[in-house]
């Protein structure tokens, strides 16, 4: 059996972002694993025990039977429910418990994803139920791996990997959402160009155009006089897509924002399009 061409670079992304996960937290003594992260309400054990949790869902492990406390207070939907059991079920775990399972889980699944023979078509159970692609869903797990990878390196004061295969296709990913940021959430009127401009290791500048049907665009080509142009640094806007931090604690300082007041302030108010 082959992995296809196409979805070997998603798989080779995860590979070198989990193992660096697994490198990272192997070390850790009992009290870094309680260190807190920017996902909220997620301790490095709980960023740790999500990661093994989804990964052995994709291996068709049955999901955990447990019932979470009544006091977590950040579980106010069916799939914050959902994705908090594998994590409160871990809660307890010693570093050597999860340091064995994290390494035992990424092995079983890189075992998993040498042998996939299937077409990135192809359709597929995701994480929860819902169907999608072979490639999407490798796409989702790429960027919610290097997503966490980098929750746990600004914990650990540990920086790395922040231009990494693994965060190209994590910048790709939430580019997508920004159209409709800009266009529907944001209610940009039809003509309307916004700007970001994002410095740093992973450098790229992207025009998001309300086109006169009120659909937005994404494309990398210059906007002369653009409404709207915000200027940041790749982490920070990965921090605000990801809801890591508030637009109101880095604005003046990593954020820098030119043009239509009123428009910048709606599109940062939805900027957080995953947590």
């Amino acid at each position: 059996m082959t992995v296809h061409s196409k979805i070997q670079p998603y798989i080779d992304a995860w590979t070198h972002s989990i193992e660096s996960v697994n490198e990272m937290v192997a070390p850790l003594s009992e009290g870094d694993w309680n260190r807190p992260t920017e996902c909220p309400y997620w301790s490095v054990r709980d960023v740790v025990s999500h990661l093994i949790g989804f990964e052995c869902e994709l291996l068709g492990d049955p999901r955990p039977i447990h019932s979470l406390p009544r006091d977590l207070r950040h579980i106010t939907s069916e799939t914050a429910r959902y994705t908090e059991v594998p994590v409160d079920i871990r809660r307890h775990h010693t570093s050597p418990e999860m340091t064995a399972e994290l390494d035992y889980t990424i092995l079983r699944r890189a075992r998993q994803l040498r042998n996939e023979s299937r077409a990135p078509e192809t359709k597929v159970r995701g994480i929860g139920g819902p169907e999608t692609t072979l490639e999407e869903l490798l796409w989702q797990r790429v960027f919610d791996v290097w997503v966490h990878e980098q929750d746990l390196r600004r914990a650990l004061k540990q920086p790395a990997n922040l231009a990494s295969a693994g965060a190209v296709y994590s910048r790709d990913y939430l580019l997508r959402s920004l159209p409709k940021v800009v266009a529907k959430d944001a209610g940009a009127k039809p003509g309307t160009a916004v700007v970001f401009d994002v410095h740093g290791p992973l450098e790229f500048m992207r025009t998001v155009r309300v086109t006169a049907d009120g659909t937005g665009t994404i494309d990398s080509a210059v906007s002369l006089g653009p409404t709207v142009t915000f200027v940041v640094d790749w982490e920070t806007f990965l921090r605000l897509l990801t809801g890591r931090v508030r637009p109101a604690v880095v604005r003046d300082s990593e954020l820098k924002v030119e043009g239509d007041p009123e428009l910048a302030e709606a599109i940062l108010s939805h900027l957080a399009v995953t947590t």
